[in-house]
């Protein structure tokens, strides 16, 4: 199971050779899986048993540093990138709070820090156009020089492009804004989801015959809004295939709707309020619509239900 470090003094607990990725890796693109793999391949070489570590930064860099340019939503939150990085093997998930005053580090310091921390430290990977410390004077140069002194390898890998074009967690998330998740999936290498957690709501799709689960998803990019073919990924492992709503409810909630995503799963009956649940988007159904009564509504989720399940029943 994937630890997780928020001191770089807790570096000094970990045993065994420690090869660490440097980035904010939001999403886990391929160019940041680049990145990540080859700390991943080092740590592997030649039957050794190091240890695979990632150094991010929470909250996101720009929201700290340029907060009117910063995107209102990221790809994947902290838990979420946690997940995903257990995915690729890694054991050590290092999270640095980002704040002005760690801005202004000179970045030499900042490795100074993490290597005073950890002397088994063996690799570090980073994408060759990052930089970070105090006028982003931390760079690739720095690093090598860095690597010389203290015998610590530096993977510096270039951008990865796809149909011509650098592949960056901007692009992913103006793709899945616009509905175009074959686009997302390809420049991720993974089927674009969101985490996130059940929270209490008003109860009205029980009373209309489909309960759903309302989710608080914590600031990750959401597709158009519409009503979605889904599949979910529960807490407890189990996967259920479901119809999700995402969008103002307009039927419903009125003027002051808010922005929300509830899901119907098929086949279940229980309860999972406060539980995670990861979202698959698998097929646009329809836009979102006002209609005249409930009973209306009721009818027309029955339809999307049922064209949910034809759905899976050709896959």
């Amino acid at each position: 199971m994937l630890r997780v470090i928020t001191d770089l003094r807790d570096l000094q607990s970990i045993e065994g050779p420690l090869h660490i990725a440097l980035g904010v890796f939001d999403g886990v693109h391929i160019g940041h899986r680049a990145v990540i793999e080859s700390a991943v391949a080092a740590a592997r070489a030649g039957g050794s048993e190091g240890v695979v570590g990632v150094l991010t930064f929470d909250p996101h860099p720009i929201r700290v540093l340029a907060p009117h340019v910063a995107p209102k939503q990221i790809l994947a939150s902290l838990n979420h990138k946690r997940d995903l990085l257990e995915d690729l093997g890694v054991d050590v998930m290092i999270v640095v709070s980002f704040t002005r005053e760690f801005a202004a580090r000179e970045a030499s310091d900042f490795l100074d820090e993490i290597f005073e921390n950890t002397s088994s430290l063996k690799t570090l990977a980073i994408g060759e156009d990052w930089k970070f410390g105090k006028e982003r004077r931390g760079n690739v140069e720095l690093l090598r020089e860095f690597g010389a002194k203290h015998g610590v390898d530096i993977h510096a890998h270039s951008a990865v492009m796809l149909d011509g074009e650098r592949v960056s967690s901007t692009r992913i998330r103006q793709a899945v804004r616009d509905g175009n998740l074959e686009s997302a999936a390809a420049m991720l290498g993974r089927e674009y989801t969101v985490l996130g957690t059940v929270i209490h709501g008003r109860q009205l799709g029980r009373t209309l015959g489909f309960p759903t689960a309302n989710l608080r998803v914590y600031n990750e990019q959401l597709p158009c809004n519409g009503v979605w073919v889904v599949e979910v990924l529960l807490s407890s492992g189990e996967r259920y295939q479901g119809v999700g709503n995402l969008g103002l409810r307009p039927t419903v909630e009125g003027a002051e709707a808010k922005r929300m995503l509830e899901i119907h799963l098929l086949d279940f009956s229980g309860d999972l309020y406060d539980s995670d649940m990861e979202v698959w988007f698998l097929s646009y159904l329809r836009g979102e619509k006002k209609f005249g009564s409930l009973d209306e509504l009721k009818g027309q989720i029955a339809m999307d239900v049922a064209a949910s399940r034809e759905f899976f029943s050709e896959q």
